[in-house]
């Protein structure tokens, strides 16, 4: 059995290369798979449509429909239901460019997940953009949807606006979030400041995801040593579309102008100590059980350093915020590889209509 050559100069790195541009090359043809798949079970959605409109064409019909389609095409999983989804995206999407671009980068079970998770165009196209934007997966998706982030996203008390550069600021105002959900947690009203920080770190992977994009945890009581004196940071994160170290402070009650002032000092601190030349100033973010706008903003009006503050919630969401979002039931935990998946029964609401 003959041996194989030895490697030449450079050949493993010629092999890494290679092995990115298949890779990159399988996930750019998934990707326009995807997007033909959209926009196809858009096309057929629309036709089931006109012909609604035109012949009265019924559940009976469809239900023939399908049992054709998968005589010719037994391997995609057609079924009435799904036929009625694709009628409901067509409907819900009347102009076939927002499909053809926007929309289109997202899979079939996102679009879904939109269907039945809201009533609104427009909040429908802020989750849809925020997903391809950030590549969620479809059950962070609903997650988000489910946490009403469209109502809380950016709405954090701040001074951004005033001390830190245009650009920064804007960003930060952004990754801002009013109220932050952990309920997750499990803990009642009661909770101690300890309890809930460590409830974090213990389901690290929700409390980033309810963060935001970006964030990184550097450390849970963080020591710093100023003066001879020792002093220790709630948690200590690192955001990395900012480029700069956050200071989470967590306080069980409402809001009080001292905390501020503690916040100003850990700030000035970290900066002296921790910062590199590199990292953008740091940002404080005051966690409280409650707010008033009005304290907060006299508060900040004179601090130097960019602080946010917000409240957080230990339990499920509000009423005020879940008000604003549709009943629905839960979309089918268990994806399939088919390329259109047959949807039980029991999550067809978005597809009952005949």
């Amino acid at each position: 059995m003959s041996q194989l050559p030895e490697a030449p100069e450079n050949y493993q790195s010629t092999l890494d290369v290679l092995v990115e541009r298949v890779r990159a090359a399988r996930v750019r043809a998934l990707r326009r798979v995807n997007e033909e798949l959209v926009v196809l079970y858009w096309e057929i959605g629309r036709e089931i449509l006109d012909r609604q409109e035109r012949e009265g064409w019924g559940a009976k019909v469809i239900d023939r429909l399908a049992r054709d389609l998968r005589a010719v095409f037994p391997d995609m999983g057609w079924s009435a239901r799904n036929l009625k989804y694709m009628r409901a995206f067509a409907k819900a999407w009347p102009e076939p460019g927002i499909v053809q671009g926007r929309l289109a980068q997202l899979s079939w079970w996102h679009q879904i997940a939109l269907l039945e998770k809201l009533d609104d165009a427009d909040t429908r196209l802020w989750y849809a953009d925020r997903a391809g934007e950030h590549g969620w997966s479809r059950d962070v998706l609903v997650h988000q949807i489910e946490g009403a982030l469209h109502l809380r996203e950016g709405r954090g008390l701040t001074n951004f606006d005033r001390v830190l550069p245009s650009l920064q600021s804007e960003l930060a105002q952004q990754i801002s979030r009013n109220p932050y959900l952990f309920g997750f947690l499990g803990l009642d009203e009661q909770a101690t400041e300890r309890e809930i920080e460590r409830g974090l770190m213990a389901n690290v992977e929700r409390f980033l995801l309810e963060m935001g994009d970006g964030f990184a945890v550097v450390g849970r009581q963080k020591h710093l040593e100023v003066g001879g004196q020792d002093f220790f940071i709630d948690l200590l994160l690192y955001q990395l579309v900012l480029r700069c170290y956050v200071v989470v402070e967590l306080k069980v009650g409402e809001f009080k102008p001292e905390y501020s002032d503690k916040m100003n000092f850990y700030l000035a601190a970290v900066d002296d100590l921790i910062k590199q030349s590199t990292d953008q100033p740091t940002i404080g973010l005051i966690l409280c059980k409650g707010a008033n706008d009005t304290v907060v903003e006299y508060a900040l009006r004179d601090i130097k350093t960019p602080i946010q503050v917000s409240e957080y919630r230990t339990r499920p969401l509000p009423e005020r915020l879940r008000q604003e979002l549709p009943p629905v039931a839960e979309i089918e935990a268990v994806l399939r590889a088919l390329p259109m998946p047959d949807i039980p029964a029991d999550n067809a609401e978005a597809a009952s209509e005949d």
